[in-house]
């Protein structure tokens, strides 16, 4: 373990970070491969602490505020490599703990064939945050359409497949059934219904934005260039890839998407490359 004074001087072969809420955990190794330096600090010490160090690789697993820490690693000079969990975890020696998780992603950073997470812009992650935000919003939406539907139904009204029919016939119902629900029920549904357009409303605001933004973003009008894909999915795959550097070739990224619920390959292969992606990748952009 290195003073503080001496940490200015002692250079690393990699060093290890594990990010945590409020405490973080460094460890480094020398270029012999060993631990120089094992040291803990406040998230708000971040900085001054990584100043003191001198420029090195220093890896970090991939998760939340990850892309913060890297870009705050880049401007004082280090050399970032945001890591996935799976390629940490065979590094882990003994008990789980923050030390050594910070000492297994030091050893990780080391590979030389280690593919790491691609660094996102502060655009991006602005980005990524309306559509998560949208998406929370859409299913809130089909949430409450599905509990008015489910209210009616029990009471014996059933009403047509869509949003649409549910829409139009909803107060007829409400006033030509009124003998079949009571007035709770009826004010409950009312209030939902009520529910329903302020979340539409926040729903075409936030659309709106993404449709400004696939309009002014490069990359998202090379996007759109090609049939059917609109403001929602070219924002969506610049937010989540930017433009795409972290793959070697069209066809991995396609495998990282995972196939299309029409897609013409065989059940068999369709499985395998299933197992390997996620089954709500649109939802992670």
């Amino acid at each position: 373990m290195t003073s503080d004074h001496g940490q200015t001087a002692q250079t690393f072969a990699s060093i290890g970070i594990d990010i945590g809420k409020d405490v973080f955990h460094i460890v480094g190794f020398d270029a012999a491969g060993r631990i120089v330096l094992r040291k803990k600090f406040k998230r708000l010490a971040l900085e001054s602490e990584l100043a003191k160090l001198a420029p090195s690789i220093v890896g970090l697993e991939a998760c939340l505020s990850a892309h913060f820490v890297s870009r705050t690693l880049r401007r004082l000079g280090h050399t970032p490599r945001i890591i996935p969990a799976i390629y940490v975890k065979p590094f882990i020696k003994g008990q789980k703990n923050d030390y050594n998780d910070a000492e297994a992603i030091a050893e990780a950073a080391l590979r030389p064939n280690l593919r790491v997470v691609q660094e996102k812009t502060q655009d991006q992650l602005d980005l990524q945050a309306l559509h998560r935000v949208r998406a929370r919003l859409v299913s809130r939406r089909t949430a409450t359409i599905n509990q008015i539907r489910a209210f009616l139904i029990e009471h014996g009204i059933a009403v047509r497949t869509g949003a649409n029919a549910l829409r139009r016939s909803l107060f007829a119902i409400l006033e030509n059934r009124a003998d079949e629900l009571s007035p709770r029920m009826s004010d409950l549904i009312v209030g939902l219904y009520e529910d329903w357009l302020w979340l539409d409303e926040r729903i075409e605001t936030l659309t709106g934005e993404i449709e400004q933004v696939s309009h002014r973003e490069a990359n998202c009008k090379r996007l759109m260039s090609v049939p059917g894909i609109g403001p929602i999915i070219s924002t969506a795959v610049v937010a989540a890839i930017g433009t795409g550097e972290a793959f070697e070739r069209g066809r991995d990224f396609g495998a990282w998407l995972g196939p299309s619920r029409s897609s013409d390959a065989s059940p068999s292969a369709a499985a395998g490359t299933c197992a390997r992606s996620s089954s709500k990748r649109p939802m992670s952009f």
